[in-house]
């Protein structure tokens, strides 16, 4: 929905998300790809994002959260939906109703999703995380056939899945993924002997599927790159991702100060001669980081840069455009291209010494999203 109380909003680019996904499945054929929408489909809107991704060839989705999942249920989307870790106990029934796919890696999930399907007559299909290095969630290596087997012979349960995550795919030159891949190959060997592999193996993530082709398997799961966002400064971006979200918002008040004038909280920005400084009203309630102008951070009006001038605040920030003609109602760029120029999450990220999965996750909820395509 357009809004026009207040002029800070990202647009997003449906039309460039579609690019993305198809240009991730060629590369990544022929396993089929599962597009991930937690975190509000990061930062970008889960249902619109999830309807694009689906429209442009992913066969799946992945949040993080049962809530996330009865979200975009509840908007309609009936293609299958996998929760990526195991999901609480008293959250069962919830997983059932409304067709979710599980994750499990504990005999009590196991046991408490198939008493929850059995319990209405359903079938559910669960996928097994096996742990292989991260030392987030997962099974051991040692547990995965007996748990495999656990589901198996459930009378309410499906195994249709096995899957791993990786630490540092982002890293391609560590050769720690090279061996959670050779642990995982080792589970699925396992398995095959026991005649327990499941239709569906995946263990890239989009650094995983950019980087390490072996771990492809039948299905990738890319988030980020959805996006239009590398995962990481060492990779090499796939050929022609396009960018999806743009943050911007307007002039809304414009002032002439002396050289010498300090400003904003803290009073840490030095004017160092006179120079015009203009109010821009978004903040760090809407994702723009606090310290984000003291480490050197920037914005784009009328195709130039301008620094941000000082402590952003809660809901307004300082830019310093020195001599140049700016009058409010000026457009803002803070995230996106204006002209010939472009500042990106990562351009953020590298500042703050963070990734740019935090930074678009970060924007706020009071910041409309707009669609286009």
């Amino acid at each position: 929905m357009t809004s026009t109380l207040r002029p800070a909003r990202v647009e997003v680019d449906l039309d460039n998300l579609r690019h993305n996904v198809r240009t991730l499945a060629g590369l990544v054929a022929p396993a089929s790809v599962l597009a991930v929408v937690k975190a509000d489909g990061y930062g970008h809107g889960a249902v619109p994002v999830a309807r694009a991704a689906l429209e442009a060839g992913a066969v799946r989705l992945g949040v993080a959260i049962v809530q996330e999942g009865v979200r975009l249920r509840e908007a309609g989307i009936d293609a299958p939906i996998l929760l990526l870790s195991e999901p609480p106990r008293q959250a069962a029934a919830a997983v059932v109703r409304h067709g979710l796919t599980a994750t499990v890696y504990t005999r009590a999930g196991i046991e408490s999703l198939g008493a929850a399907a059995a319990a209405v007559g359903a079938h559910v299909p669960v996928h097994l995380k096996v742990d292989t290095g991260m030392h987030r969630v997962g099974c051991t290596p040692q547990e995965a056939v007996g748990l495999a087997r656990l589901v198996a012979e459930h009378p309410a349960l499906v195994l249709e899945g096995v899957f791993t995550h990786f630490a540092v795919a982002d890293e391609p030159q560590d050769p720690y993924t090279a061996e959670q891949v050779a642990r995982f190959t080792g589970v699925l060997a396992a398995l095959d002997a026991e005649g327990l592999r499941p239709p569906l193996v995946h263990a890239a993530n989009s650094a995983g599927a950019i980087a390490h082709p072996a771990a492809r398997f039948d299905l990738v799961r890319v988030g980020i790159t959805v996006y239009g966002i590398a995962p990481s400064d060492a990779l090499d971006p796939v050929a022609g991702l396009r960018p999806v979200l743009r943050l911007t918002s307007a002039v809304s008040f414009v002032k002439r100060v002396p050289a010498g004038a300090h400003l904003s909280y803290g009073l840490r920005y030095e004017v160092v001669a006179d120079s015009t400084i203009v109010t821009v009203p978004v903040g760090y309630a809407d994702g723009v980081p606090r310290r984000l102008g003291e480490v050197g951070g920037e914005v784009l009006i009328g195709g130039a840069r301008y620094p941000i001038a000082g402590t952003v605040t809660m809901d307004q920030l300082l830019v310093d455009v020195g001599d140049a003609e700016v009058v409010a109602g000026d457009e803002v760029v803070l995230i996106g291209r204006q002209g010939d120029e472009e500042i990106t999450a990562a351009d953020w990220a590298s500042r703050l010494g963070t990734i740019a999965y935090e930074i678009v996750c970060g924007i706020g909820p009071r910041v409309p999203r707009e669609y286009t395509g």
